[in-house]
């Protein structure tokens, strides 16, 4: 990576070196390692040769960034975009989003279109989203692999007409479509308008896409350099490649919970940056970690670690409490940035007042890494266990580097659960309720199977 400074991944608050009886030895943990490192590194690896897990290649495509690139040189003079999907087709988006381009994207003064997210559907959100925007000059990019994904199906049709009966002639100039090479409603939508769509590979799933154009395109439009998060993914690749698990931070991440879980009861992964622009990366590893890691094994056991998101400082003063003297089931993962971007200082009023000068002439990156030290010390003292990543800033090359870390960490705990980490049945079973709900063909067994259970109902 030449001198490009990877993130850091943290442990030593894991440890009963650090926090007792509470924590594991470090000699523990690397037992552990040596007899189920290797083996699910080998696992991991005979899947990615096999093509069958696409989220590995990602990094790599640089053709579809260009492809992406041209479109946006095309498109940029238009004023908003509007990502519409749900799940792993928008959580990404807003993670990307809100850390590179500030939570308060919308508002800045910039030469890059505002950014409106189509995910739930609530109708009252969707109706504020038409009440903002002018489709004539509004690029909407619509996201399902299946193409039949209820919510953003439902959204797309509602946004389609809304671009039709407002600007027809624009249809095929503000449409994007991202979805299946081969197959799907989208996939049929995009032929019969005649649109070329982005692609969403096979092997690749919704929560893995980030990297792939369910993420790019949206990032690109808001003006998010994609080749260097591209990049810094790749970087990651190299060092989450290594089967030696204390130089893997992905492999280590996921070995600490693990042994946590088995060994500790501790089930739940707070996981808490200390930057508010990181705060929806939180959103998306929750998708990612959930329903990923909560499946039944082989013989029938129900496992699964809660991922649960925190903001630092702000959930000192919500969550903290629990955290230290609440049950003994949650590991705290922290988010550290090094430098920050942009600085302010606090100015040297009220001097006189003792207890308010301390803080006259700090920056409040100080202060907010002070707070999130102070939270790691309450913690170890308490004898809670807690880990830190720190990027040494927020760009898009470390963005890259942690979605991809997350990935691999992610990948490499279902297989030391011995679990598919890349299905989601229970998600499909509320699709099919779904669909027989809303009366869709083919389900109507479904829906008389609904309607004659006898449920037992009670309301005050």
């Amino acid at each position: 990576m030449g001198d490009v400074m990877s993130l850091k991944f943290r442990f030593e608050n894991v440890l009963s070196e650090n926090i007792g009886n509470s924590g594991i030895r470090y000699d523990e943990l690397m037992k552990e390692a040596e007899k189920k490192v290797k083996n699910c590194h080998q696992k991991l690896v005979e899947k990615r040769e096999s093509k069958k897990l696409g989220f590995f290649d990602l990094p790599y495509d640089t053709e579809t960034a260009d492809k992406i690139l041209n479109l946006y040189e095309k498109l940029k003079h238009k004023k908003n975009f509007v990502v519409i999907g749900i799940g792993g087709s928008s959580l990404g988006n807003m993670a990307v989003n809100s850390a590179i381009n500030g939570v308060y994207y919308n508002e800045k003064k910039k030469n890059t279109p505002n950014i409106y997210f189509a995910d739930n559907v609530d109708p009252e959100k969707l109706n504020d989203i038409m009440e903002i925007l002018n489709p004539e000059d509004t690029v909407f990019n619509v996201i399902t692999k299946s193409g039949s994904t209820a919510e953003t199906m439902a959204n797309f049709m509602i946004l389609y007409n809304f671009l039709k009966e407002k600007a027809p002639d624009k249809i095929n100039e503000n449409l994007i479509i991202t979805t299946d090479r081969k197959n799907g409603n989208l996939k049929k939508i995009a032929d019969e308008l005649g649109i070329d769509n982005f692609v969403i590979p096979e092997n690749v799933g919704g929560r893995f896409s980030v990297l792939s154009p369910v993420g790019l395109i949206s990032a690109a439009f808001t003006g998010v350099d994609i080749k260097s998060m591209l990049e810094g993914a790749r970087d990651m690749d190299k060092i989450c490649s290594l089967d030696n698990v204390e130089k893997n931070p992905a492999y280590m991440a996921a070995l600490i919970h693990y042994m946590f879980y088995r060994d500790k009861n501790v089930n739940i992964n707070i996981l808490m940056p200390y930057s508010e622009n990181l705060c929806h990366i939180a959103d998306w590893f929750r998708q990612l970690w959930a329903e990923s890691l909560g499946k039944v094994t082989e013989d029938g056991k129900n496992v699964g670690i809660t991922p649960e998101k925190s903001v630092g400082a702000i959930d000192q003063h919500s969550q903290v409490q629990l955290y230290v003297e609440g049950p003994f089931d949650k590991l705290v993962t922290f988010i550290e940035v090094g430098k920050f971007r942009k600085e302010i200082k606090i100015p040297e009023v009220f001097n006189h007042i003792e207890g308010l000068n301390y803080l006259a002439g700090q920056n409040l990156s100080k202060l907010l890494n002070s707070e999130k030290k102070a939270t790691e010390i309450a913690l170890c003292e308490a004898k809670r266990p807690n880990e830190t990543i720190f990027i040494p800033e927020i760009n898009p090359y470390y963005v890259g580097q942690i979605f991809f870390m997350f990935e691999v960490m992610t990948a490499f705990a279902g297989e030391l659960f011995e679990i598919d980490a890349f299905d989601q049945p229970g998600v499909e079973a509320g699709k099919i309720a779904t669909y027989a709900l809303m009366g869709r063909k083919g389900y109507e067994e479904k829906k008389k199977e609904i309607e004659n259970k006898k449920n037992v109902r009670r309301e005050i």
